[in-house]
């Protein structure tokens, strides 16, 4: 299936296209961003003590930790 490319269409079918995506915009629940940026917060902190980025991996653990090391002579 070749690619889309809107320059190609008719004005038309643009505006179809348009209308379309306004339609389902509309239709979205929106929440101010203070609200979820609130909740985004508390939810990265309540989970940070899980996080391995944060806590980091026990080294008994780490599946990518050098098991020997490699001398080039």
């Amino acid at each position: 299936m070749p690619a889309l490319h809107i320059e190609d269409l008719p004005e038309k079918e643009k505006l179809k296209m348009e209308v379309e995506q306004l339609r389902k915009e509309v239709k979205l629940q929106r929440q101010q961003v203070s609200k979820c940026s609130e909740e985004i917060k508390n939810y990265i902190e309540e989970r940070s003590g899980e996080d391995p980025l944060v806590k980091g991996i026990p080294e008994d653990k780490n599946p990518f930790k050098e098991k020997g090391s490699c001398v080039i002579s």
